[in-house]
Order: C-alpha cells, then sequence, then structure tokens
C-alpha cells in the first residue's frame, strides 16, 4: 500500500518562491517591483526552509518514511550545509541506506574549549547521547546485527529481529540473572532507552523490531573502541576481586 505524502513532503514538492509567479511590472512602479523581485530572490526557498525545520527538529530522517523530503536534501546538502554554517552543523546523506542526518561540525568540539572540559561539552541545538555501559553494550550488539544482515541481504534493506534472540547474546556479557522475567524486563528496559534514541522501533505483534540506520553513524568504530576498553575495563576489576585472587 502506497503511504499518503505528508505535510513536509507536499511543501518539498512545491515550487519555490523564485519559481513563484510575480506581481506583472505594470502593476507596480519600476522601483517597487525591483525592490520586491531582489526581496524574494534573497529569500530561502520554502521547501528548504521546511527541509532544516524538520532536520532540526527531529535530528534525522529515512528516505523510506519521506522521500521527496530526503530527495530534495540528498540533492540539496551543499546549500543547506552553508545555511547551517553559522550554527557549526552541517547535512550528512547516506544515499546507500537512504538516511540524512545533522552532524556537529568537526572543528566545534575543539574551539574555546579547555581539554579538560571535553567532557561536559554540548553543542546548543545537540547533545551527546549519554548511554550507560549495558545499552551501549545492546546498541553493539544490534549493529553488529544490523551489519550481518546488510552481508547477507543488501543494503537498504529492512533489518528486523526478534526479541526473543537478544536474550541469549545479552546473556553472554552480563550474565545471567535465574529469572527469565527479570531477564526480558531488563531487555526490554534497554530496548525502551535505544527506542527514545530512534536507534529501534517498537516491537510488532511478531515481537520484533526493526533496527535503524542510523546505529551504523551512532556507534561508529571510535566509540566502539571505546566500549571495548571499557568492557576490558570491567573484567579486569571483576577479576581482581574474585576471591580466587585474595591474597
Amino acid at each position: 500500500m502506497n503511504q499518503e505524502p505528508d505535510i513536509f513532503d507536499l511543501l518539498a514538492s512545491q515550487p519555490t518562491a523564485q519559481q513563484q509567479d510575480l506581481p506583472q511590472k505594470e502593476e507596480l512602479p519600476a522601483h517597487e517591483y525591483i525592490e520586491l523581485e531582489a526581496d524574494i530572490q534573497l529569500r530561502t526557498p520554502q521547501n528548504q526552509r521546511k527541509a532544516l525545520q524538520f532536520l532540526l527538529a527531529n535530528g534525522w530522517l529515512e528516505e523510506t518514511s519521506k522521500p521527496t523530503l530526503f530527495r530534495l536534501i540528498a540533492a540539496q546538502s551543499a546549500q543547506l550545509d552553508r545555511m547551517l554554517e553559522p550554527l557549526d552543523l552541517r547535512v550528512q546523506v547516506d544515499d546507500v541506506r537512504g538516511l540524512a542526518f545533522l552532524a556537529v561540525v568537526a572543528d566545534y568540539e575543539n574551539d574555546d574549549v579547555d581539554e579538560s572540559e571535553q567532557d561536559d561539552w554540548t553543542h546548543p541545538l545537540m547533545r551527546r547521547q549519554r548511554l550507560n555501559l549495558e545499552q551501549s553494550l545492546l546498541l553493539a550488539i544490534l549493529r553488529r546485527e544490523f551489519l550481518q544482515r546488510e552481508q547477507e541481504s543488501g543494503t537498504g534493506v529492512a533489518v528486523r529481529i526478534t526479541v526473543e534472540s537478544l536474550l541469549p547474546q545479552l546473556e553472554t556479557y552480563l550474565g545471567a540473572t535465574g529469572s527469565d522475567m527479570q531477564e526480558r524486563r531488563r531487555l526490554n528496559q534497554l530496548l525502551d532507552t535505544l527506542r527514545n534514541h530512534g536507534m529501534v522501533s517498537e516491537a510488532d505483534a511478531q515481537d520484533c523490531i526493526t533496527i535503524r540506520p542510523m546505529i551504523v553513524h551512532l556507534l561508529n568504530p571510535e566509540n566502539l573502541q571505546a566500549l571495548l576498553l571499557k568492557l576490558r575495563e570491567v573484567a579486569d576489576g571483576a577479576a581482581s576481586d574474585s576471591p580466587n585472587n585474595a591474597p
């Protein structure tokens, strides 16, 4: 079934202000017509304004849900970057996965920020997503599942996975609680957090979730390396506290 376009898709497909009819020259004095024409040419086209507003409000969009808006952003990313430059933001487009999202300009973090304050860094419009160890671990598991499915079925396909299949993978790293109910509750709480960050969908009637393509960009190799180091620290700490290592 075809999805009906929403207001953003309709606005994105509308003609720009430059393409709309101007009053005829004979309808206005010459100087007023010239000023009006110049003013319209300086305005940001409506479809570009709506694209920026959507990105600023949501952070990213997927082609599957908003195809017209995605095509506009992909085709005019350079113009949108110029508009976002004063905000130290840029548009990043993943054509392969049909994803467009906002990213902070790389140099922003280094401008006038003392190294000791890096952990407290926040962008006025975008904040870092802070996840605890368990949430980060589940994110890494989901990312691996997403990439494996892409290798098997090709990029751009919807990646769905049953919630039940995640339980043994999570237990491998976090250990079993001894209660199926507690382990399922723990997993659901972790998934709720990732869903709030837009990484997964709600579970459907078949108890399946869809892994969002944004997960590949959120958990990049640098973040994975940091997670690995943290896991090693936790493992080393647990080993040192073991009774077998007691003096």
